[in-house]
């Protein structure tokens, strides 16, 4: 299992926190209010954690005051309009969310040792290689064990697994450092340049990146643009393996790959898109491919989790049944 490279653990250890808890109440009473407290903490409000929890905003104000009488601190400074961590909630926090965290390993850890997968995997992919490619996967993998259960998340938006609460996720491309996640490689999306054959019946062909460069302004491009970080230039390989960069001028620019294809069947102008979603609009004559690259370039598929020391079963069931079969439905080139 690849891990990310280490940085900073921005989560102060705390070796004492000066807060009253009576070690005489009975266990039970000790623990209530703390997965509240911790889901109020990372949802920023009352009213966010009661939706996550499926309870009134009163009801966790209640929760957090009781906790904060046990304990005899204050846990929040709150305004009409804000809440915020005092110093001892911060630190109650830490020491919460590590037991918590601690609780669920050993879940998972006794899971591990079960024969089949059981439980929910809340995922989050890309939405369009998710609906296309993943969620086939997964339905078969369901199929196959009554006990597994899925809540599929599609966005293209680089979401916070942990404040999210998603246990398994498919990133396309780079991945920031992180500490708290584990990842795994799983293939790479390959990218090809195409156009409508009515466009190339309208415009020279380049033969190669060379005459593409060459031939930039005699041409209309369709550009995917994510999360309104603007247009990313294309980016090629060589013959010698070295990154060549293209920007393009867009005529037309869209967050979905999809509409990006249909607009590079409308004619629209060059479209650059993965293998997989232009190998049926080759098939059906509506795309060609303007011209083979000398070395392919693609993006990177990983799937990334919250790190733990035990991976429950049916996150690595999942995450095998990706391994073993999303290459081959992406990987031509």
């Amino acid at each position: 299992m690849k891990r990310y490279p280490n940085v900073a653990n921005l989560s102060r250890v705390a070796s004492f926190i000066p807060i009253n808890v009576d070690i005489k109440l009975p266990m039970s009473e000790r623990l209530q209010g703390i997965a509240t407290f911790v889901a109020t903490v990372e949802a920023g409000s009352f009213a966010a954690a009661g939706a996550r929890l499926q309870l009134s905003r009163s009801a966790v104000g209640k929760t957090i005051a009781r906790l904060e009488a046990r304990l005899g601190v204050r846990l929040f400074h709150r305004t009409t309009r804000s809440q915020r961590l005092t110093e001892e909630g911060q630190l109650y926090y830490e020491r919460c969310r590590r037991a918590l965290a601690e609780l669920d390993e050993a879940g998972s850890a006794l899971e591990a040792g079960r024969n089949a997968p059981v439980g929910k995997l809340r995922l989050s992919m890309p939405e369009l290689l998710g609906r296309r490619c993943v969620t086939p996967l997964l339905l078969a993998l369901g199929g196959e064990h009554p006990g597994l259960a899925f809540e599929i998340a599609f966005t293209d938006r680089r979401i916070d697994l942990l404040e999210e609460r998603i246990d398994l996720a498919l990133r396309s491309g780079p991945l920031d450092d992180s500490a708290l996640l584990a990842a795994r490689p799983l293939c790479h999306q390959w990218m090809g340049v195409y156009a409508a054959p009515a466009y190339l019946a309208s415009h020279p062909r380049p033969a190669n990146l060379d005459q593409l460069l060459a031939q930039r302004d005699q041409h209309s491009y369709v550009a995917y643009a994510r999360d309104g970080s603007g247009i990313k230039p294309w980016l090629f390989h060589d013959a010698d393996g070295r990154v060549v960069s293209f920007d393009i001028r867009s005529r037309f620019a869209c967050g979905s790959l999809e509409v990006v294809a249909d607009a590079g069947v409308a004619g629209l102008g060059l479209v650059r898109i993965p293998t997989w979603l232009a190998a049926p609009l080759l098939r059906s004559g509506l795309l060609v491919r303007v011209f083979d690259e000398p070395q392919a370039f693609g993006y990177q598929l990983t799937a990334i989790w919250p790190q733990a020391r035990v991976i429950p079963l049916r996150l690595r069931v999942t995450i095998d049944r990706l391994l073993e079969q999303l290459p081959a439905l992406l990987e031509a080139t």
